[in-house]
């Protein structure tokens, strides 16, 4: 009876004994593979990461470089119209400094309008219809010679022609003001001929 017992107890020994092998062999096999597969994630991790932080990167320096690009765009958008204003108001103060420096001027003893008289005064229409809130002063002129009343006769009719031709290119006549300052106001104060027909004129003033 202890022989048998005897055995029993070596047999459950040895049984436990491949019990544990078994175990410590499964461990030997099971925990590398869990250490390989959580290093591969870690990896996979590292290189997602790795990709996508680049990508990031690019995509804010392309929106940075598309701000900047749009900026510098508005910018020169802004130049162009701050130029573009300043010619425009060149280009009108040219204009306006023509219409009042270039006078319409007449023969001796005269009221009549010639070619070139015509040619003047159809620029300045055109500079009235452009700019028909202004109002403007026609001034009749002459030279020194005659008397005082005669010359401010004649440069009342010399005033007075300018305007109506004015009125007949489509200006509103009551746009249009006109006086006369005979011979009191010579451009030229010389006492020749070029003088003379430099101060038979009508002056324009834009009030």
């Amino acid at each position: 009876m202890v022989a048998v017992f005897g055995k029993l107890t070596l047999f459950t020994r040895r049984k436990e004994m491949k019990k544990r092998l078994f175990v410590v062999l499964a461990m030997m096999f099971v925990i590398p593979g869990l250490l390989f597969t959580a290093s591969c994630a870690k990896k996979a991790v590292k290189s997602d990461a790795a990709v996508a932080a680049p990508s990031d990167d690019a995509a804010k320096k392309a929106a940075a470089e598309r701000a900047r690009q749009e900026e510098l765009a508005r910018q020169k958008a802004l130049e162009e119209a701050r130029l573009k204003e300043e010619a425009a108001k060149r280009e009108a103060m040219a204009a306006r400094n023509k219409f009042m420096n270039e006078n319409v001027h007449f023969a001796f003893d005269s009221s009549a309008l010639d070619a070139t008289a015509q040619n003047v005064l159809k620029d300045k229409a055109a500079f009235m219809k452009a700019n028909p809130k202004d109002q403007v002063i026609i001034e009749g002129h002459c030279d020194e010679r005659g008397t005082v009343a005669y010359n401010l006769a004649l440069g009342e009719r010399r005033a007075v022609a300018a305007k109506n031709f004015l009125t007949n290119m489509g200006i509103p006549a009551a746009s249009m003001t006109t006086v006369s300052y005979g011979k009191e106001r010579p451009i030229d104060p010389g006492h020749n001929e070029q003088a003379w027909a430099k101060n038979r004129r009508a002056h324009f003033v834009i009030k």
